[in-house]
């Protein structure tokens, strides 16, 4: 019996001018997404980036006192060749995130600061589509990056954002978290699928770092997932998104 197709995936919604993309670590918002912020910045759209950790804990040869600010620079490198300007660094311990309020409020704080039109993350299910599980940190980020969203429009949750002068912000009208095996929407990134793998490519020492890994060649790890993801957009190269809606599409 042969294995069926995955089904096709919809255009996500491109109506929008300003995105927040919260995730765990530096490199996570390369390993497919960045070619679609690419496309994104090059049609006047703004996205910032927030960093939850250092990725301190990234490198095993390494310090960790060492790592994070080697691999902040590299990923602020790398943010710039996708046209994004603006990286942050919340600074939460690497390898052992934890999911509760004090991270909610830090992600509440920059959506209300921000102010943007969607949220970004990565992956925050419990498994990338099968046996393989998800790692610990991203899926503490993305769901905390998901409630963070809707509690920045609440002013009576985090109320000290108040007296920080943060106003609350019920503009997110959608979270996107790339390579979702739920993921049923996707972006045609063609055209800037190479600046995708530029970007990752900055990441020079955590590529080191990884030895001889399939993950370890940005071109070829990001070209297999770039094409599967394309074939079911019916383009080249594509990125794949779980769309949650905060408020009803329109």
């Amino acid at each position: 019996m042969s294995e069926q197709a995955p089904p096709p995936l919809a255009p996500v919604d491109e109506d929008w001018q300003t995105a927040l993309a919260v995730v765990a670590h530096p490199d996570d918002m390369e390993y497919g997404a960045a070619a679609a912020v690419a496309r994104w910045t090059r049609r006047g759209k703004r996205v910032v980036y927030a960093m939850v950790t250092s990725g301190e804990a990234g490198i095993d040869g390494l310090d960790p006192e060492q790592c994070g600010p080697l691999r902040e620079a590299e990923q602020i490198a790398s943010a710039a060749v996708v046209g994004v300007d603006t990286v942050e660094f919340l600074h939460h311990p690497d390898g052992v995130l934890e999911y509760g309020l004090p991270l909610r409020r830090d992600i509440a704080r920059l959506v209300r600061r921000h102010r943007p039109d969607v949220v970004i993350t990565t992956n925050y299910r419990d498994t990338y589509g099968g046996v393989f599980p998800n790692q610990a940190d991203h899926i503490a980020a993305g769901r905390a990056a998901l409630d963070a969203a809707r509690d920045a429009g609440n002013r009576w949750v985090f109320r000290e954002l108040l007296g920080e002068g943060l106003e609350p912000w019920n503009g997110v009208r959608m979270l996107l978290a790339a390579g979702s095996p739920e993921s049923g929407h996707g972006v045609d990134v063609t055209e800037t699928f190479a600046l995708g793998v530029a970007s990752l490519a900055e990441h020079k020492a955590y590529l080191a770092g990884l030895g001889d890994g399939a993950m370890a060649d940005p071109e070829e790890f990001l070209e297999g997932f770039g094409r599967m993801t394309g074939s079911r957009l019916g383009v080249r190269y594509g990125s794949a998104f779980e769309v949650v809606y905060l408020r009803p599409p329109e």
